[in-house]
């Protein structure tokens, strides 16, 4: 029996360890800093095991490692240069759901000379987004085309009916994830113009996003769009933009945001004993908490009336609720947003995934779309649960049973990957629908 360590037990885990438990042949332990997560994914499963595990620990992580035949790493993306590094010493694959850092790249190298595969990006975005990209851009250079514009975006969003909020938003991954993604600088190329935005400016480059049967939503960039030229093999592209889906409205919140100091993650001591509203006054210059709404807005250069203003006062930030326990502005914020963003029993979220291709051929051109539309399961599992463990699971369960032979540091735009893959994801219901239009 084959045997695969779950590193981290949080909010995506679920699904995964589900797949990989219902298999016929595997023996999953998870090992979590917190054992009652880990309990509960394994439940009294035969071939499930539950163990507490700090990743500080390493003589332990390191021999867990070398008592399994693959390490799936969901821990946070700074530790998976060491998990990857004692798998190395082991000789044992690894599979993360994280984007590839320098540090792993280096370690390209060293795991092929010991036949060794680390799969990186196997998730949502980055993941499903590679892979269904990838499909279409080989079919259409197999068919004599090539690709002269590539656009696509990704999110992560409340379902329609439990959109109740006024930031458009609920949490189904880390809320500091989310405000630190909100700090990323962008790049992206656009009908042959490359355009880069600071970080701070992210949020003043946002546009209206209409997806077929769905609402008109928001569009702004997500990182440095620019390499994926050269990693999808469409070098010559005019366009090639990568970019992040939210309800409207969702980029003026955050700009004021960002601009009011919100999303700062410097250490602070001055955060101890402070009201929502006594944070304010500080970031805006005021000595005490009279008039904050009117010092707040005229520090953003807004009226008091805007509906900015207003979502800032439903998040609380002009009252007197003590501040959570955190060591920095956005930890307390972060804490702030999850408490009255998150999903009710039953609520539904949504993930939506759509790539847009311009396609030219000798004799013709073509529109191509692909659209992924997945919902979660009420009281179960969330879409993006789903759409970001289930791909990592897939990919352990065809590197053991030898579908998938590479070595070395990969990520999914090989079809020796996705293709295998994307089938299995539509075996689970998790499809992406291509449509094409000559033009």
């Amino acid at each position: 029996m084959k045997k695969i360590l779950v590193l981290g037990a949080g909010l995506v885990s679920r699904p995964l360890v589900k797949y990989l438990l219902e298999a016929e042949d595997y023996g999953v332990t998870v090992a979590s800093r917190t054992l009652r997560k880990a309990e509960a994914l394994v439940g009294d499963h035969a071939r499930g095991q539950a163990l507490p595990l700090n990743v500080t620990e390493t003589a332990k992580l390191s021999a867990l490692i070398a008592e399994h035949d693959l390490t799936i790493s969901l821990l946070p993306y700074i530790h998976h240069v060491m998990v990857a590094r004692l798998c190395l010493e082991h000789n044992k694959h690894m599979v993360t759901t994280s984007y590839v850092s320098d540090a792993m790249q280096a370690l390209d190298g060293p795991a092929k000379k010991k036949g060794l595969l680390m799969l990186n990006e196997i998730g949502l975005d980055p993941g499903i987004d590679h892979m269904s990209a990838m499909r279409v851009i080989q079919a259409v250079q197999q068919a004599g085309g090539e690709i002269a514009g590539f656009s696509s975006y990704c999110g992560g969003l409340p379902a329609a009916e439990a959109n109740d909020n006024p930031f458009g938003y609920k949490f189904s991954w880390s809320p500091k994830a989310v405000l630190i993604a909100g700090k990323n600088a962008a790049k992206f190329l656009r009908d042959g113009v490359v355009t880069d935005i600071p970080g701070e400016e992210l949020f003043d480059h946002h546009w209206p996003v209409k997806i077929e049967g769905l609402e008109e939503f928001e569009g702004y960039p997500n990182r440095d769009s620019m390499p994926y030229r050269d990693l999808y093999k469409i070098a010559s592209t005019r366009t090639m933009f990568r970019g992040t889906l939210r309800h409207k409205g969702w980029c003026a919140t955050l700009r004021k945001m960002v601009q009011l100091g919100l999303v700062e993650d410097a250490e602070r001591d001055d955060l101890a004993g402070l009201t929502f509203a006594g944070l304010c006054a500080r970031l805006v210059g005021q000595r005490d908490t009279a008039d904050i709404r009117k010092h707040t807005a005229a520090f953003l250069n807004l009226q008091e009336s805007s509906f900015v203003m207003s979502n800032l006062e439903w998040l609380g930030l002009f009252g007197e609720d003590p501040l959570p326990e955190g060591k920095t502005v956005m930890d307390v914020v972060a804490a702030r947003m999850l408490q009255k963003m998150a999903y009710g029993p039953g609520e539904r979220d949504m993930i939506i995934l759509h790539h847009e291709f311009d396609a030219i051929y000798p004799d013709h051109k073509e529109k191509i779309t692909s659209t992924l539309v997945d919902y979660g399961i009420p009281d179960g599992d969330s879409a993006m649960a789903r759409t970001v463990s289930l791909p990592a699971a897939i990919a352990a369960r065809l590197i053991l049973e030898g579908e998938i032979a590479l070595t070395g540091v990969h990520i999914p735009v090989v079809p020796e990957i996705y293709e295998p893959a994307l089938r299995e994801l539509e075996r689970l219901h998790i499809t992406c629908v291509e449509k094409k239009v000559q033009v």
